[in-house]
Parts: C-alpha cells; sequence; structure tokens
C-alpha cells in the first residue's frame, strides 16, 4: 500500500507540483490549503507524513505541528516543514516543536522526494 502524504501549503503553484510529483512516484496525496484544513483532515485520515508550509491562513505550521505533535495517535506521523523562513533560529523553531525535517523554499524538487522517502523509511523503522 502506497503512503499516505498530506501537502499543506496556501501557494497554489506549490501545492499543484508538489502533489503531482508525489503522485507521480507512487504515493497516496491529500492537500489542504490552510493550517485549519491540515489539522481537520489529519485527524480525519491520519497521514504517514505532513509536508507542512509554515506561513498559512487560519492556524500557522508552527501550531498545527506543535498540536499533532501532542495526540498519541500522530506519534508516528512524520512531519517535514517547508518556509521562506530559512534562517538558522527558524529552522531549530521547528525542529523544537515536534518537526522531523525543515526545507527552506524555494526548493529543489529532488530534495523534497529525497527527504520524503528518507522521512518515512525512518517512520517504518521506528514503528
Amino acid at each position: 500500500m502506497a503512503a499516505r502524504i498530506l501537502i499543506a501549503d496556501d501557494e497554489p503553484n506549490i501545492l499543484m507540483s508538489l502533489e503531482f510529483l508525489l503522485r507521480d512516484a507512487g504515493y497516496d496525496v491529500v492537500t489542504a490549503t490552510d493550517g485549519q484544513q491540515a489539522l481537520d483532515q489529519a485527524l480525519h485520515d491520519m497521514p504517514d507524513l505532513l509536508l507542512l508550509d509554515v506561513m498559512m491562513p487560519r492556524v500557522s505550521g508552527w501550531e498545527v505541528c506543535q498540536r499533532l505533535r501532542a495526540l498519541p495517535q500522530a506519534a508516528s506521523l512524520r512531519i517535514i516543514m517547508l518556509s521562506a523562513k530559512g534562517r538558522e533560529v527558524e529552522v531549530n523553531k521547528g525542529l523544537a516543536m515536534g518537526a522531523d525535517a525543515y526545507i527552506t523554499k524555494p526548493f529543489a524538487i529532488a530534495d523534497v522526494l529525497r527527504q520524503v522517502q528518507q522521512q518515512l523509511a525512518a517512520g517504518s523503522a521506528a514503528g
């Protein structure tokens, strides 16, 4: 069974590009365009991995990450944060809030795919 990936980003071009890339790579992909949708979607059908934009409407990626990490049912969820905020302090904040990885925008698609594969492998090894 293909790994289920939730992509949460309010930028339509990034969302469509990542969705196409990951579907093409064989993953089951669902999307959300704001933080509240991401939370709702994750709680409805917990994905294996969440690609999570930091700056989103309604609920920030920071808060989505923090809320999901507080839930026992999300313990095995791998979270990769995506952000144009790439200073060391933001990266450290994301990792401290529970993200498994942090990718700075703009990013190379190959780097995202590689990180997704690494995180899913780490998640299946841990679980």
